[in-house]
């Protein structure tokens, strides 16, 4: 495996970026599929060369589209132009905790005061149409945890994320956005994210011109919680995105605290529901400070790669029918499907390689995966 893979500290020559680049860019790879193919083939340049060979393996018709390197080029200048660089995990800049996640973007435009992003994180959400009392204590709270040292990170959205960026703009605070760093969301905020970025940082995962979408924010929530050491949520009604934020700090292991609100609010009750639900209640700062502080005791360790050698022989079509049969559009544990298929965990995940970029397979959350 040569200095491409994915480690702890990692600084990548400008060929291994532009090779990255074209990897994650291309058709149906993802960070979890990118991870896979690195640690498979040892470096992004190989798994390039083998991607239309696996497609074709798993089954698709024709192989996705791979990311020319011209366009990685073009990327990388218009990025660099605007003030924004392509960090890899462990490297300068990309948030540590973030880095330790299995699906953190394996490259991350990131804007503003790397030496900030470095810093101990408390994510703070909560609704966009927040109260005046919600907005009020998001501020009070940001500013508090802004000077004990923390930075905030949060979305950039209206409500409760913009007061939180507004407060704690002077100490340091992330913004986390779900389009590209030239396609800010909501559009009135670009002011803000220029005040944000003179003391702290933006990051994306989302390609210059791409355009937030709905399905783009859950996704860019994932971000929220995993570069934070817990994530507050203020306000939030039932089926609230910020509750999202919360089920995914939970699945990373974060810490998750809820303020309580009038059960008469509407926009109280998902915070109320998360505390029935095992949240730590808060109601300051010093609250947050005293749960996170174990944590902190603690040198936070950025997860080594699968050091699993490719096997020695491919998949060969018994072993692809055996492991597809025990598929289905029921999601299914990795190590199940493993000990199911009685054959090597290497050859499970080769035939699950074959068949995501095929675009036949599905991954979720706690490790488990199933047939489209």
């Amino acid at each position: 495996m040569d200095s491409s893979s994915i480690t702890g500290n990692v600084h990548l020559t400008d060929a291994q970026r532009i090779d990255w680049l074209r990897l994650i860019r291309s058709d149906r790879v993802g960070p979890h599929t990118f991870r896979s193919l690195i640690n498979h083939f040892g470096s992004a340049r190989s798994a390039l060369e083998r991607l239309p060979d696996l497609a074709r393996r798993g089954g698709a018709d024709r192989p996705g589209r791979i990311y020319s390197e011209d366009d990685a080029r073009a990327e990388l200048a218009a990025s660099r132009q605007i003030g924004v660089s392509l960090l890899a995990p462990g490297e300068a800049g990309y948030p540590p905790r973030l880095a330790t996640l299995d699906d953190a973007p394996p490259l991350l435009g990131v804007r503003g005061a790397k030496d900030v992003l470095m810093r101990p994180m408390i994510a703070v959400v909560g609704s966009r149409n927040a109260s005046g009392a919600g907005l009020k204590f998001a501020g009070t709270l940001a500013r508090d945890l802004s000077d004990a040292g923390f930075v905030i990170a949060s979305g950039l959205a209206r409500g409760i994320d913009q007061a939180a960026h507004r407060a704690s703009v002077a100490g340091g605070t992330l913004a986390v956005l779900a389009g590209g760093h030239d396609k800010i969301y909501p559009p009135e905020h670009e002011d803000l994210l220029m005040a944000i970025i003179a003391s702290g940082g933006a990051i994306s995962e989302m390609p210059l011109g791409h355009v937030p979408r709905a399905r783009d924010f859950p996704r860019r929530n994932r971000l929220i919680s995993g570069a934070s050491l817990g994530v507050v949520v203020v306000e939030a009604a039932h089926r609230s995105g910020s509750l999202i934020t919360a089920r995914i700090a939970a699945e990373q292991g974060r810490e998750v605290f809820a303020v309580p609100g009038s059960p008469l609010d509407p926009r109280a009750a998902g915070t109320n529901d998360l505390i029935k639900q095992g949240a730590t209640l808060i109601t300051e700062a010093a609250d947050v400070i005293q749960a996170v502080e174990p944590i902190m005791g603690r040198p936070i360790e950025l997860r080594e790669p699968d050091d699993e050698a490719p096997p020695d022989f491919e998949p060969n079509a018994s072993d692809r029918a055996r492991i597809t049969d025990l598929l289905g559009p029921t999601p299914l544990l990795l190590d199940d499907l493993i000990r199911m298929a009685g054959t090597s965990p290497a050859i499970v995940r080769t035939v699950l390689l074959e068949l995501e970029l095929a675009g036949r397979l599905e991954r979720h959350g706690g490790g488990l995966v199933s047939l489209i």
